[in-house]
């Protein structure tokens, strides 16, 4: 079962997809299902999405935190993000609901449960973000601070332009302001000399966002 603290992100990171991938004439009434969701409903319907799987133990025995947790369905790609940059250990995202602009997430790739355990690599990604965030988008200074957030370590880049702090109120923010975000923190690929340069292969890959599956209508 969901703990009380995981329902409200959960919800939220549940409704800004659903304003990023459903209809304008569906949109409406799919957040208010997800807002009037039980705990009970809530996991039945994260399990169905295949964003958590089933807390009944079944041939493997007791299911792991990893196979519970929102963070490591994003890391996974089950559940859409903001993706500007990645290494071996870790991967930043942008905050789909920001205390301020170009607030930023890295995700250790291990579902790690103690601050302490975050690996260097992360730390090194965080400041490699940071310094760009102080570079294209203007900020004062940077914040980077490390906590755990429903069972799962991460580390916050808190951009500051005025006096935000991790507590200060967060903001909605459109799928156009985080895309435009997106590729302005991006992290190109370095293009290789006339010399050096090969036949490119035409890569295919999908942008169609993963569609939830909601029930016609709640018991």
């Amino acid at each position: 079962m969901l703990k009380e603290e995981h329902i409200k992100p959960v919800k939220e990171q549940l409704i800004n997809q659903i304003r990023e991938t459903f209809p304008e004439d569906k949109r409406q009434s799919a957040i208010s299902q997800i807002e009037n969701m039980s705990t009970q409903e809530l996991e039945e319907f994260l399990i169905k999405n295949n964003m958590i799987k089933s807390s009944a133990p079944g041939e493997g025995g007791q299911v792991s935190p990893e196979e519970r947790c929102i963070f490591c369905s994003i890391i996974s790609g089950g559940v859409n993000s903001y993706k500007i940059d990645e290494n071996k250990q870790a991967i930043a995202i942008l905050e789909i609901n920001p205390i301020s602009k170009g607030h930023s997430i890295i995700l250790p790739k291990e579902h790690l449960t103690k601050s302490e355990e975050i690996p260097s690599q992360a730390f090194t990604l965080a400041k490699k973000i940071a310094k760009k965030i102080k570079t294209k988008l203007k900020a004062k200074e940077t914040e980077i601070s490390a906590s755990c957030v429903m069972g799962h370590c991460i580390i916050n880049i808190l951009p500051i332009y005025e006096k935000e702090t991790l507590n200060s109120e967060r903001k909605q923010t459109s799928q156009e302001e985080l895309l435009e975000l997106q590729n302005l923190l991006q992290i190109k690929p370095k293009t290789k000399t006339l010399k050096e340069s090969k036949p490119k292969e035409k890569n295919i890959s999908s942008s169609d966002s993963k569609k939830l599956w909601l029930p016609r209508r709640l018991p």
